[in-house]
């Protein structure tokens, strides 16, 4: 390659190449965004340029690709690079091609010359041509030789490299970008650029031009990257700008920094560092100047350092602390080498400990601690691996923690113990860390530390996430310690039988109440226990402190155990107080020894108790240094660096604390007189039974008191008792949530029915909240200024608050015109005009309230008998009737002034308004005029009005004709005193006789004459919308409640409406308020639907002829706003802006811009008044056109950031996604997007991967970087979407930070509010300040099916009702993946918005909550604002989206955060946050299992004849306590338990009949049925991932899914979730049924296991019943096909599961390999369960003759091993015979048939075996041996390589088939019949039925296609 081209002599020399005849010029642009990776950042300018100028210059173009090769050739000389071969090849080609067809199409004669004079041309413009201009010229001049090269430097060197910018052009010639001409950016650039006095790095003394500004320096001395600066530097810039914008009392000069600017952000930035110092015991290294100038540029350069190791460090940032470390080491050597301090190892000028060498910082710092991080991710094996086997993110972050981090030195010592990640092997290091462990193994080591050859892998620090249940009892201990000791104290005194609470006081009774500390003792150690256990893989890391506090502990705890106990049981031998006092009622003053050891007990209680109503007293001891405070915390609770001072304040205390003791008293009240006490006397009764024969071979008959049964019917109530607190808590949190949204006016306008009637507020409301107070006196929320704005309002301010209404109400209906959700009328009705021709008093409402109102007045008029004030009241009653009336009159008045120019006919018109208004003014208008002609005159007038609306010539006469009717009418018909009109009409019409005294010319008619009337008008536009408006006045006939007919467009107003009557922050002017960004996570999702995608589908019904069904109206809209000529790529937008694409998205979050630009418009209107917006009113559309500043403005306090994490590689590969991603770009020019790119890269040694960090924005329709960031290896080291956050959030600009799912929507209405919600965060609301404001949530999939109905009405009670209580009172929301808002600088210095270590972080939401929550933040919930959210709409994907919640909370379960939280909390905080995190899949899971504890008792009592004895024995027919443990079990099963919030929100915001229509028509939709199923889901996958794990994300699509699914499908994804536990429901029941009928009646029986036959009926059928087109026979036959076809498929390597039955298999079972051996141990105590069927069953057959000997169970498991063999005769057979031997295999099958039935024939005649035999061997057999199926995958890795397994997988695949074949059967027989369909399409689509949509044609697309 290397000679394929050699430059020439001379200037205008060519390429040397092979000459062929000369081709056709291509002026085809050369695709230069396929470029290797390797080479984009050098090559791809210099070929888009050439693509930009070829049209003007194709010999420049031709040298541009040119100097590309050239780059390329010297970058990659052999070609290893991936792609660059095949790169270099086309454009050779290229080149070759261009050669000599461009030579002649040059201007000049030379190219030096061409060049040149080219480059003259563009160099004056900024931008990137130019610059990629010069660098060609100058290399083209340098090959040309010497004296060419001299005439080079003739070429102004003044052009500097063109400087791509993000926000702020800092290194162009931007000084006149309007951005860059406010005070506050010109103040911060110019601090940030006074480097005075500062000293220069080593090596800078002779560099002329200097580092100009202290980023630079920094970059300097430290080595920082220059992507990174540059980033960094606009950053602070930005931050202080907005911070120095908003300071209150302004600064006397806004161009220059203040020092409360600096001194604020310096606080909030460093409170993370300076707490770590004082926490670690060491002095910050802050220092700053004695010299007052001076400090301001210490703090800066301080505050520069940490944002430049926050910019670079790469995943270090997730370890905020780590980070501290960095900076309190490198801020050491700044502050060191600013004093001039002497080192005292050297004796020279202190230098950083690392040099400023290129990419030094990242080489020498950040990589060696991130290869740590790498190393243990890969041990975790993408999460499958233990937690405890390697150390996530938060155990690396930990670490420094402890003062101990100070023993890694600095510079750092690479034999640390914290480097090794191999617990027996030196330290493993990635392929990354070479260079940095060479460059850390060359430091100087202080010699006081011993350098061994092998590190020891230091293990998990302070915590082990250890799989298990027990996390759940040792992190809310307390809780479950109150519920025992509470179920104690029940049970004893339903044992006493006490009715009064004064029984209490007995002796007898009062001691045995005071046994309950003997267990409190027990389980305080098993408290302790667990701890120590769950600890001990950590013990590595606790200093001494905390091993002597666990043994501390242990051994006072154990020492309790012993003594109280004995003590107890010492007193109890002691009868002497009862008997001296058996005659007082002094009970209690006779202290027993036991009960002075439980009052010493109880002291250490007492401390603790104080402190809770003391919560500033116990935050102070927690957060303090003082020894004696350090030893008070250290005994309650280990001393860590996060979790301490939490408490909130004592208002807040008080609310949750009542909230609770009120729940909890009712709750104990409930269990105690219906669970406990009922089941006590049934207990007594089955104690004294004596049970002697048993209906089996009882294995325990010494068993005293019967065991057995009692632990049969206490265990279900127990359960539910542990459980029923979520259900009551649902209960209390309906009523006081619903109490709390009426308090704050929720609901207050529910339709547009409420709009039109409280229309006339908005105004005032909105100039209330969203227009801001001139000063700060008006923003204080006083009394007096309360009277003044509500109740002695200033009149004077109505007009303008109505134009600042006005301007913003119609820019939110014109947003809806531009979403098609309104029609063009329906915009002409909604819009608001504000016009100064008009008289000031007049107020111009919206056509939609006015509609039919003068029509109306008409009406009133016309046959009104009384007196004018009489109709003047009766008119004034309904506002909008007089208004208008006044409108329409002064409409009708100014056109008339306009149309009318005759002298005569001016007078005539203006005498009869004088009429008129003397009329009015004096009280006798009925007098004066007659009335009923009205409807004539307006119905003249509407015509009238018809004609000058459409300003035809061709109309004036009859214009003419009109004028003269209505005035002839009013002269002649209603005017009384019509004299003056008559005579002046009159005189017009005297003859005129010519000289010969014949009639002359004829005098015109009224209006006649030429000059009498201007029409048709001139081209006015505020005339014609003045004379369109009254047009509508007089025509428009739809009632106000009908417009907007779209039902969106409604919700959206009416929600807008309400809001402003919440209680919500003043806004402050668009200067003045935080500045913010958006950031959405990006992967592989769909940005917009294709072409292709619209126009086909798998099932046959396109996307979009879908999307034309379900939003007829909107589709409508459309047409008429584009035409039906609409391209193909409005079409696309207008699709996926109806999805959930990436599109609507980033439209909506760019909403905040709009928004933005004109707040920041009416800011700079209000202070020079109004009148240029009623100017700006007369032209339509005129709002968008902002100036420049508020464009700058809405720059400097809003950045939108998406991170798209492949963007790199789609672009690479030609992905249609990165296209898609470019337009949006193109499309909203101020979005960024964020992208990790990959490149490989060649060194002398070998080749790597190089990763880096990418800011790109769209420039002359292409990406162009911005900022480059090198990374230390790949950034997805955990869960991916964290990551993604986290590598873009550098990106970001601001003081807060929305995080933003690319499935959301925004409204431009909702963006107004910003301003408010970000104000929240300076209102303290009595507490700390807030660190995330919750935000409202609006599902908008709600309306496509019944699911997706139910789906949205449960999102929308938990985003409402439920995080509304969660933030007030209880304080415990958290960060759930809403749109919250986070204090990003808070955020910033605590490890970002989200955690990601794998599989423990896969809920990596709620963790950024549970961070804040724990680092002292406080999380709000404000719900005047809400966002769109999509959710998923099939039961596919609902199911997946449950189950990746369900399997997220079980791994919280196990995290530390959830612990610190459960350990931290007060004892009622506490409680809040375990029922509203992981216990409500606890309590779900507790549920289920309830039901399967309360069937296998009663199977347990039945089978064993326990249950015959104890009905005819004790008479016990049904105990109430086990009706009421089912009942409420129902009442979490069926879904109340999100029913009633669910009730109470839609109460709130539609109305109590609305709520309750909806509520009885869900449950009609099969609500109860769905809500059945999804409870399963969670309780499966919960319980699943707390045992066994296995949690992963599950990708459910985000598309429209109305789609049928297969039986496969289904199969495969419900098979063990829900089939088997519903066939194991099922086999319950019928074993259950068949064993009871001879002595229980039927009644009884349905009412005690109702709800279990509907749970397994629903667990085996849901799917079905919600599967669209689920009993259509055409499908139903397709889907045994395919089932057949996935049963049948050879599984292997490679094969999916989705594919064959046997993957599929081994996929379902793998949690089974990485279970642990306690895991394993408990499922195969679980799997047991299914061997009572068998052991049960066998001793009821006919065939065993009543025999009870334990043979007769042994000889059964024979029938288990014949039957075993069976299936593997046939698996055998099948395998060897069936392919090539058919015939003879099927000889073989039948011969086995018939032995079974020889078999079984013999049996019957031999031994007596009945039909019934058969049946309940069936059911004996089956769980039997899917129980031995369940231990076998356990023991998987034993048995997988022997012979046994081929049985065990062919079993496996007979138990499969014959579940499909049982469920697939009555879904057959039910297709069978058409009604069948119809109904279930009825059920699922009732919505869609309800507005008239097809659906059928939908689902039946396919058969037509066919």
């Amino acid at each position: 390659m290397a000679n394929e081209i050699v430059p020439a002599e001379g200037p205008s020399s060519m390429p040397s190449v092979h000459r062929p005849s000369a081709p056709q010029y291509s002026r085809a642009p050369f695709d230069s965004e396929k470029v290797p990776p390797t080479l984009v950042a050098d090559v791809r300018r210099f070929l888009r340029v050439a693509n930009q100028i070829e049209s003007e210059s194709p010999r420049v173009a031709y040298h541009c690709r040119f100097h590309a090769f050239e780059n390329t050739h010297m970058l990659d000389q052999n070609s290893s690079g991936r792609g660059v071969r095949q790169f270099k090849t086309a454009l050779l080609l290229r080149l070759k091609q261009d050669e000599y067809t461009t030579m002649h199409m040059r201007k000049e004669t030379s190219d030096a010359r061409e060049l040149k004079y080219f480059y003259n041309k563009k160099k004056m413009k900024e931008g990137e041509v130019s610059s990629v201009l010069f660098e060609v010229l100058k290399a083209f001049m340098s090959r040309a030789g010497p004296e060419s090269a001299a005439a080079a430097v003739d070429i102004e060197e003044s052009v500097r490299s063109y400087d791509r910018y993000n926000i702020l052009p800092l290194n162009t010639r931007g000084g006149q970008h309007a951005i860059m001409l406010l005070p506050e950016i010109k103040a911060a650039v110019s601090a940030v650029r006074s480097v005075r006095g500062l000293p220069l790095a080593e090596g800078a003394q002779n560099d002329a031009g200097g580092h100009k500004d202290l980023f630079e320096r920094l970059q300097c001395w430290f080595g920082f990257q220059k992507g990174n600066v540059a980033n960094q530097r606009e950053h602070l810039i930005l931050l202080l700008a907005n911070i120095q914008g908003r300071l209150s009392p302004k600064p006397t000069s806004m161009l220059k920094l203040d020092d409360r600017a600096v001194h604020e952000l310096m606080v909030e930035l460093f409170e993370n560092y300076v707490n770590w110092c004082k926490f670690l015991g060491r002095q910050s290294n802050i220092w700053l100047p004695s010299v007052k100038q001076e400090v301001q540029q210490y703090k800066l350069l301080y505050i520069s350092l940490y944002l430049l190791i926050w910019g670079e460090a790469s995943n270090l940032r997730l370890m905020p602390e780590c980070l501290c470390y960095i900076f309190h080491q490198m801020a050491g050597d700044l502050y060191g080498m600013l004093s001039g301090a002497i080192s005292f190892k050297t004796g020279e000028k202190v230098v950083p400990a690392y040099g400023g060498e290129c990419e030094s910082f990242l080489n020498n710092i950040v990589t060696p601690i991130y290869d740590v991080i790498y190393e243990e991710a890969r041990k975790s094996k993408n999460g499958h691996s233990d937690h405890s086997t390697w150390r996530n993110y938060d155990d690396l972050n930990e670490f420094f923690w402890s003062v101990d981090c100070f023993k890694l030195g600095w510079p750092m010592r690479p034999d640390h113990d914290f480097f090794c990640t191999s617990p027996r092997s030196k330290q493993s290091m990635s392929p990354t860390s070479n260079q940095s462990t060479s460059a850390l193994s060359n430091q100087s080591i202080d010699t006081k530390e011993t350098i061994t050859s092998h590190s020891k892998w230091v293990g998990k620090t302070n915590f082990v996430e250890i799989r298990s249940f027990w996390h759940l009892f040792r992190s809310f201990d307390r809780m479950w310690t109150f519920l025992i000791l509470a179920l104690q104290v029940m049970i004893i005194m339903a044992w006493h039988g006490l009715e009064t609470p004064l029984e209490l006081l007995d002796p007898l009774v009062f001691g045995d109440i005071l046994s309950i500390f003997v267990t409190n003792a027990v389980l305080r150690l098993i408290q302790v226990t667990v701890d120590f256990v769950f600890t001990w893989k950590a013990r590595h890391t606790l200093n001494f402190n905390e091993k002597l506090r666990f043994a501390l502990k242990f051994c006072i705890c154990a020492i309790w155990t012993i003594i109280l106990p004995a003590v107890y049981a010492t007193s109890q031998k002691n009868y002497v107080c009862s008997t001296k006092l058996s005659q007082s009622n002094l009970y209690l003053f006779c202290l027993s020894p036991y009960m002075i050891v439980v009052a010493i007990y109880l002291t250490s209680n007492v401390v603790g108790m104080a402190l809770f109503f003391f919560p500033a007293v116990s935050s102070y001891l927690e957060t303090s240094n003082w020894q004696i405070c350090k030893f008070i915390s250290w005994w309650a609770q280990p001393r860590l660096y996060i979790g301490r001072g939490m408490q909130m304040g004592q208002v807040s205390l008080l609310k949750y604390t009542t909230f609770w003791v009120i729940l909890l008293t009712i709750k104990l009240l409930f269990s105690y007189y219906f669970e406990i006490k009922l089941l006590v006397q049934p207990t007594k009764q089955i104690m004294k039974v004596n049970v002697n024969e048993y209906d089996w071979h009882e294995l325990f008959p010494k068993v005293k008191n019967n065991a057995g049964a009692i632990l049969a019917i206490w265990a279900p109530v127990l359960l539910v008792y542990f459980m029923d607190t979520q259900i009551w808590y649902s209960i209390f949190c309906t009523i006081f949530g619903g109490v709390y949204g009426i308090i704050h006016h929720l609901g207050e306008i529910r339709t547009m029915g409420m709009v039109r009637s409280r229309f006339h507020s908005l105004p005032s409301r909105f100039n209330d909240f969203l227009v801001p107070r001139t000063s700060q006196k008006e923003n204080k929320r006083t009394y007096r200024n309360f009277l003044h704005n509500n109740i002695f309002k200033d009149l004077k301010r109505e007009r303008s608050d109505l134009v600042r209404f006005a301007t913003v109400w119609n820019q939110i209906i014109s947003s809806f015109r531009k979403e098609d959700l309104i029609s063009n009328r329906e915009l002409d009705l909604m819009i608001m005009p504000v016009s100064a021709n008009l008289s000031s008093n007049s107020i111009r409402w919206p056509l939609f309230l006015l509609a039919s109102k003068f029509s109306a007045a008409v009406n009133v008029t016309k046959d009104f008998a009384g007196k004018y004030e009489q109709l003047q009241r009766k008119i004034n009653k309904d506002s909008y009737m007089i208004n208008a009336i006044n409108e329409s009159y002064d409409s009708l008045k100014s056109i008339f002034e306009f149309l009318i120019t005759g002298d005569l006919e001016k007078r005539v018109v203006g005498d009869i308004f004088k009429k008129i208004e003397q009329g009015i003014k004096n009280s006798s208008l009925l007098v004066d005029f007659q009335m009923n002609e009205l409807p004539i005159i307006h119905d003249k007038l509407v015509h009238l009005v018809e004609f000058l609306f459409e300003n035809k010539l061709a109309h004036r006469e009859k214009v003419v004709i009109l004028l003269q009717d209505i005035i002839e009418i009013l002269a002649k018909d209603v005017m009384m005193n019509n004299s003056s009109i008559l005579d002046m009409i009159n005189c017009s019409t005297n003859l005129v006789l010519d000289g010969d005294g014949l009639f002359g010319c004829h005098q015109p008619e009224l209006f006649a004459s030429d000059c009498a009337i201007c029409f048709p008008f001139p081209d006015d536009d505020s005339l014609k919308e003045q004379v369109k408006r009254l047009y509508l006045l007089l025509t428009v006939k739809e009632k106000a409640m009908d417009i907007p007919t779209n039902l969106e467009a409604g919700r959206r107003i009416s929600f807008f409406a309400t809001s402003l009557f919440m209680d919500m922050p003043s806004a402050p002017k668009v200067c003045n308020m935080l500045s913010f960004s958006v950031m959405t996570p990006y992967y592989m999702e769909e940005v917009k639907f294709s072409h292709e995608e619209l126009h086909s589908s798998q099932d046959g019904a396109s996307i979009l002829s879908y999307m034309q069904k379900i939003y007829p109206d909107e589709w409508t809209n459309f047409l008429e706003r584009l035409g039906p000529k609409a391209s193909n790529e409005e079409i696309q937008y207008w699709a996926s802006f109806r999805g959930q694409t990436l599109s609507r998205t980033v439209r909506g979050m760019m909403y905040y811009r709009e928004a933005l630009k004109l707040q920041a418009f009416l800011d700079r209107a209000s202070d020079s008044g109004y009148a240029a917006i009623d100017g700006e009113q007369n032209k339509r559309n005129s709002q968008h056109a902002l100036s420049a500043q508020s464009d700058a403005l809405a720059d400097m306090k809003f950045t939108y950031v998406v991170s798209c994490q492949n963007f790199g590689a789609q672009k690479s590969s030609g992905d249609p996604h990165a296209q898609d991603i470019l337009d949006l770009m193109i499309r909203y020019p101020s979005l960024r997007v964020a992208y990790i790119e990959e490149k490989e890269v060649n060194s002398a040694d070998n080749r790597r991967q190089v990763y880096s960090s990418v800011l790109v924005k769209a420039d002359n329709n292409l990406d162009q970087e911005i900022y480059r960031i090198k990374l230390p290896g790949p950034p997805i080291i955990g869960e991916g979407k964290p990551e993604n956050q986290n590598h873009a959030i550098i990106f970001t600009r601001g003081d807060a930070l929305q995080t933003i799912d690319m499935n959301q929507d925004n409204y431009l209405e909702e963006a107004y509010k910003m301003r408010n919600v970000l104000q929240e965060f300076r209102r303290h609301h009595g507490e700390n300040p807030p660190t995330i404001l919750g935000l409202r949530e609006h599902i908008f999939t709600g309306s496509v099916s019944s699911l997706a109905g139910f789906m949205s009405y449960q999102e929308t009670s938990f985003v409402t009702i439920g995080q509304r209580f969660l933030a007030n009172p209880l304080r415990v929301r958290f960060h759930y993946g809403h749109p919250d808002l986070f204090d990003r600088v808070f955020h910033l210095t605590r490890g970002g918005v989200s955690k990601a270590s794998k599989t423990i972080n896969l809920s990596e939401d709620v963790f950024a909550g549970f961070n804040s929550t724990l680092r002292r933040g406080y999380v709000t919930y404000n719900e005047y604002m809400q966002v769109g959210k999509g959710r998923d709409v099939g039961l596919n994907q609902i199911s997946k989206f449950e189950a990746k919640v369900a399997n997220g909370n079980s791994e919280q379960s196990l995290s530390r955060d959830i612990y610190r939280l459960g350990q931290r909390f007060d004892f009622f905080r506490m409680l809040s946050c375990y029922f509203t995190t992981v216990g409500f899949y606890f309590n779900s899971l507790i549920s289920i299992f309830g039901v399967y504890i309360f069937l296998y008792g009663q199977l347990y009592l039945v089978l064993s004849g326990l249950e015959k004895a104890l009905i005819t024995e004790a008479r016990m027919q049904n105990v109430k306590s086990l009706e009421t443990a089912l009942a409420s079990q129902s009442f979490l099963q069926l879904g109340l338990l999100t029913g009633l919030p669910m009730m109470m929100e839609l109460g709130l915001e539609k109305g109590v009949r609305m709520a309750l229509s909806d509520f009885i028509l869900m449950q009609l939709q099969l609500a109860s049925i769905f809500f059945t199923f999804s409870l399963g889901t969670k309780a499966h996958h919960f319980g699943r991932t707390l045992l066994h794990g296995g949690a992963k994300y599950r990708p459910t699509g985000r598309k429209f899914v109305v789609f049928h699914a297969s039986f496969s499908e289904n199969y495969q994804l419900y098979s063990r979730s829900h089939f088997v536990k519903g066939f194991e429901l099922l086999f319950l029941l019928i074993v259950y049924n068949l064993f009871r009928r001879t002595y229980e009646s039927t009644v009884a029986y349905v009412m005690i296991t109702y709800s279990s036959w509907f749970m397994a009926g629903t667990w085996l059928f849901t799917p079905f019943l919600f599967n669209p087109s689920g009993f259509v026979w055409r499908k139903i036959v397709e889907d045994w096909t395919d089932w057949n076809k996935w049963m049948n498929n050879q599984g292997g390597i490679g094969i999916q599961p989705d594919k064959c039955w046997e993957s599929w298999w081994n996929a379902e079972h793998i949690h089974f390999r990485h279970s642990g051996l306690s895991s394993g141990m408990v499922e195969v105590v679980l799997s047991l369960r299914f061997f009572i069927y068998q052991y049960g069953l066998v001793y009821h057959l006919d065939i065993s003759h009543q025999s009870k000997n334990i043979v007769v169970y042994v000889l059964s498991w024979f029938v288990i091993v014949a039957v075993f063999s069976l299936v593997k005769l046939i698996h055998v057979g099948r395998r060897r015979l069936s392919a090539k031997h058919h015939l003879l295999f099927r000889v073989f099958k039948l011969f086995l048939f018939l032995s079974a039935i020889a078999c079984i024939i013999t049996l019957s005649s031999v031994c007596k075996l009945s039909i019934m035999d058969l049946f309940v061997c069936c059911l004996a057999f089956i769980p039997t041996g899917w129980g031995l199926l369940l231990i076998a995958q356990v023991l998987r890795p034993k048995l997988e390589y022997t012979g046994v397994w081929d049985t065990i997988q062919a079993v496996a695949y007979a138990y499969d088939s014959g579940m499909g074949c049982v469920l697939f059967a009555p879904i057959a027989a039910l297709a069978w019949m058409p009604v069948i369909s119809a109904i279930q399409t009825r059920v699922l689509f009732n919505q869609a039925f309800n507005r008239q949509l097809h659906i059928q044609p939908i689902l039946a697309g396919k058969s037509k296609l066919r």
